[in-house]
């Protein structure tokens, strides 16, 4: 993973400032948006909204934001700024779209209403879509396979997190040919009870999530239509629930259709990230964090990738882990930010975790 240097940070201090608001800056999302965006060089925070939390402190709701001199207002009557981030579920946004464009020139959105290409998908994997026009002007919000596009990009869609994780554990088998498509790709992700938000309902609550690992979406989970549309393969994808407040680790089983070498791996792992400032590759190795895993990455911006071989089932392991509400979410909506608007890609995002800690 590369580091910032005093460099980098001078120059993200001497950029220019914009205003943002965060709609929807109630929820555990919203949160982690608002303690980014404060600490942020280049961002003024202007606006933020809720419902049902209008008219109290940010800090009475985010206790890491306790003496920020914000409140939360109702969503209409917006202010201009120049950027919009929108923590909502799903399906508000595209609904308010046109409205968002009226008061900012960048929106970043961070439900599902902007992750897929197509109307159609929309219509298979979801609800169906009520902006379909804004689909193909919406940037997916990974720079590390999107970066070029994101560039200048006024629309910018937060990816899953569970995608997220899968996404970043496979991309560099695909882009250095080591997987063509057609092969068997089977997917296991293990998730933190904060993927179901501040109102994830009773089997979120403590006494429901402690202690389980529970299959909740075991096939026709929603992000792998993400999945498919930017890895370009169909995979076998299945979702757990488990003890864990943050984070997201997807453990991927594939089989490629040509012999491959663990320095093959190397060879693709290094070539997609070896000069990304979040990612860092973990793959065997001495210590206790030999793999990637949550733990390691909590709080921060940071993802983790790894492998390992398995020649006697000719089988490669992929790993990797994220914190859901950062890489996942929030950090990975600041990232991208920071890339549309000629921002130091690494600007607010500095916290490289903290050890030991305890449950993520």
């Amino acid at each position: 993973m590369a580091v910032g240097t005093d460099a980098d940070a001078s120059a993200a201090e001497s950029a220019e400032t914009v205003t943002a608001t965060v709609i929807g800056g109630s929820g555990f999302t919203g949160g982690e948006l608002l303690r980014l965006l404060a600490g942020h060089p280049n961002v003024e925070l202007a606006e933020v909204t809720s419902r049902s939390k209008a008219g109290k402190s940010v800090g009475s709701v985010h206790p890491p934001l306790r003496g920020a001199d914000l409140r939360f207002t109702e969503p209409e009557n917006l202010e201009s700024v120049d950027v919009l981030f929108a923590a909502t579920p799903h399906g508000v946004s595209m609904g308010r779209v046109d409205e968002f464009f009226e008061i900012a020139d960048t929106v970043v959105d961070l439900s599902a209403d902007f992750r897929l290409d197509t109307e159609e998908q929309y219509v298979e994997w979801y609800d169906g879509h009520d902006a379909p026009e804004y689909l193909a002007k919406a940037e997916y919000a990974l720079p590390e396979i999107n970066r070029e596009n994101l560039d200048g990009a006024d629309l910018i869609a937060g990816g899953g997190c569970n995608a997220t994780a899968t996404i970043l554990g496979l991309y560099p088998l695909f882009e250095h040919d080591i997987l063509e498509g057609g092969e068997q790709v089977v997917v296991d992700v293990k998730v933190g009870s904060s993927e179901g938000g501040a109102g994830g309902g009773e089997a979120s609550s403590h006494p429901e999530r402690s202690g389980v690992v529970r299959p909740y979406a075991p096939t026709s989970h929603r992000h792998e239509a993400e999945i498919e549309q930017f890895l370009g393969t169909a995979v076998a994808f299945t979702c757990h629930a488990v003890d864990m407040v943050r984070g997201a680790s997807a453990t991927s089983h594939v089989f490629p259709s040509s012999p491959v070498s663990k320095g093959d791996l190397w060879q693709a792992y290094r070539g997609c990230y070896e000069d990304e400032p979040f990612v860092r590759t973990a793959a065997g190795g001495s210590g206790v964090y030999r793999y990637p895993e949550p733990k390691s990455v909590a709080g921060t911006n940071v993802a983790e990738v790894g492998f390992e071989l398995d020649p006697q089932n000719e089988r490669v392991v992929v790993f990797s882990a994220i914190d859901n509400m950062m890489k996942g979410s929030a950090g990975q909506a600041v990232h991208a930010a920071n890339v549309a608007l000629g921002f130091e890609e690494t600007a607010g995002l500095e916290f490289t975790g903290l050890h030991p800690v305890g449950a993520p």
